[in-house]
């Protein structure tokens, strides 16, 4: 059987404005999914629309038309704050700048996502120590983030996301600002939680050694997602 979709684009479009009249297209009718289970690379020259498809497939903007599908609750229409709240139950991102809270502990920053989302403290702090200590953080735990290495603060940014439980993540250039040693190691661990909890990922890279490793690798190309 078949594992169900998690994220569906359906024709979807988005164009933004250029100078005083022009519009530039971005995305023209795009249709694409992907499946629990599934790991998926995006890659696409820079300009051509990624951050742009990434945004929308984690409810961060809206398309001009067509639907954005999250484990099969169709977007089209919802109000924000329904929005917000399928961003925050069933979606975790991870940026090539890993945006962690500089005021709080890595235990904290993994804690903070799951307090939003009503989880009780004993029970995030549980979680956060479990999820630190998967990627070989448990000595670093009441570390603040100006205390750890590149490497280390993009773990604690990888165990934020997956802090809720997502059933899709998204991932912009994850291992971008590490060296190439750091990013391999970075890049595994990610792949074998993403393996380990069955979710479906969209990682956007540049970096073509990391392609084997996914299951399939799609482009940007005239505004359609189509394989590479």
């Amino acid at each position: 059987m078949n594992n169900p979709t998690v994220l569906a684009l359906e024709g979807v479009q988005k164009a933004y404005r250029s100078g005083d009249d022009g519009v530039l297209p971005v995305l023209c009718g795009a249709d694409f999914e992907l499946r629990a289970g599934e790991i998926v690379a995006l890659v696409a020259p820079s300009g051509t629309g990624k951050s742009t498809l990434l945004h929308l497939a984690g409810l961060l903007d809206t398309p001009d038309a067509g639907d954005i599908v999250i484990a099969g609750k169709s977007t089209k229409g919802m109000a924000e704050a329904g929005r917000t709240v399928l961003r925050r139950d069933r979606i975790g991102f991870v940026y090539q700048f890993h945006h962690l809270l500089g005021e709080f502990t890595a235990r904290e920053n993994v804690m903070l996502p799951q307090m939003i989302a009503g989880v009780p403290k004993a029970r995030a702090r549980a979680e956060a120590e479990r999820l630190l200590d998967m990627f070989g953080l448990a000595h670093r735990l009441d570390h603040l983030p100006g205390k750890l290495s590149g490497g280390e603060q993009q773990r604690v940014a990888i165990a934020r996301a997956l802090a809720n439980n997502p059933a899709l993540l998204l991932a912009d250039e994850p291992t971008g600002n590490l060296d190439v040693h750091t990013a391999d190691a970075v890049f595994a661990e990610l792949l074998t939680a993403v393996r380990q909890k069955g979710l479906a990922a969209l990682v956007a890279t540049h970096n073509e050694e990391l392609l084997p490793r996914m299951d399939r690798v799609v482009t940007l190309r005239e505004g359609k997602i189509v394989p590479r």
